[in-house]
């Protein structure tokens, strides 16, 4: 076939891999309790490097148990995940953080989101300040982004108290109807250590909890996960859930779980304890596929034709 000519087939090759990151490639959640994190251990190169490696695979990360009254370690953080290296060039970061919250004046702790401006855009902010008694009370946000199918979402955190775990995750639906109401957006997705296993919350208490009874609610973290890094600990404190089916949707299938930092970077338990003893969790939302929607599907089947006979005729 001397109208075969490499070039254009290494144009269709490359068409056809464009269509298909544009198809695969998701928004990354991640949410991740990482134990107290102050200046002190900010200071700390080895954990600073991989907390930064951790988040700079998501989009939007929530991090909880931050103990960071004057904002030098989540400065510390994003100037870590800014600097200008080839590793991370193509992103750059920002924070949103809650007020330190809590009851112990040795631990209060804030609520902090850090994104990718690029394709983040947080378009509200409210501190709870309702009628229920939270040790540390959820500072939801709401989101924006084109990179996404579902453009527009909120995320309620909460880093429960143990002792009231099981009333604190059924105050969240509390929480749903103001935030959804404020907002006039029913997307909600709840994440962090709710401490909703084992001991904390078991199958006798959950059956008090409206995010269990109301079907409404999908919990995206499943009861046998162990979110926890310790040998000693086997239980799913961690959790990801969101309201309503059209939100349901928009996560990719299987793509809500454990982040195993040691795993993943080759680290001993130690070096991981070193950070937390929680393993981050993430979840992918379906991208909004522009490129895909934006071709003609006439087009796609064509190249898709062309492609196919070029390659039967190698």
């Amino acid at each position: 076939m001397r109208w075969r000519s490499p070039h254009l087939l290494q144009l269709l090759l490359w068409i056809t891999l464009l269509i298909c990151t544009a198809a695969s490639s998701g928004f990354t959640i991640c949410s991740y309790n990482v134990q107290r994190f102050t200046i002190n251990k900010a200071k700390s190169y080895k954990v600073i490097h991989t907390l930064t490696r951790v988040l700079s695979r998501c989009d939007l990360a929530l991090l909880q148990h931050v103990v960071d009254p004057d904002g030098k370690a989540i400065a510390a953080l994003l100037k870590s995940l800014n600097r200008a290296t080839d590793r991370y060039d193509d992103f750059s970061y920002k924070s949103v953080a809650s007020k330190a919250l809590g009851t112990s004046a040795e631990d209060m702790q804030k609520y902090v989101f850090i994104y990718r401006v690029e394709t983040v855009n947080v378009t509200g902010q409210d501190q709870y300040k309702g009628k229920q008694k939270f040790v540390r009370p959820p500072f939801a946000i709401q989101v924006q982004s084109n990179k996404t199918a579902i453009k527009s979402f909120i995320l309620v955190p909460l880093h429960s108290d143990p002792d009231q775990a099981a009333q604190e995750i059924d105050w969240l639906y509390d929480v749903f109807l103001e935030v959804s109401k404020k907002w006039n957006n029913k997307n909600v997705m709840f994440l962090g250590d709710f401490h909703a296993a084992c001991a904390y919350v078991t199958r006798t208490t959950r059956k008090s909890i409206r995010l269990y009874k109301n079907s409404n609610f999908s919990w995206l973290i499943g009861d046998k996960v162990d979110t926890t890094v310790s040998e000693d600990t086997n239980c799913a404190y961690d959790r990801i859930v969101v309201h309503g089916e059209p939100f349901l949707k928009t996560i990719q299938p299987f793509s809500a779980g454990v982040f195993d930092v040691g795993k993943e970077f080759k680290l001993t338990k130690n070096k991981v304890l070193e950070l937390s003893d929680h393993h981050p969790l993430k979840v992918v939302l379906k991208s909004s596929a522009l490129f895909l929607r934006a071709t003609p599907p006439w087009l796609l089947l064509s190249l898709s034709l062309v492609l196919r006979s070029l390659l039967f005729a190698l």
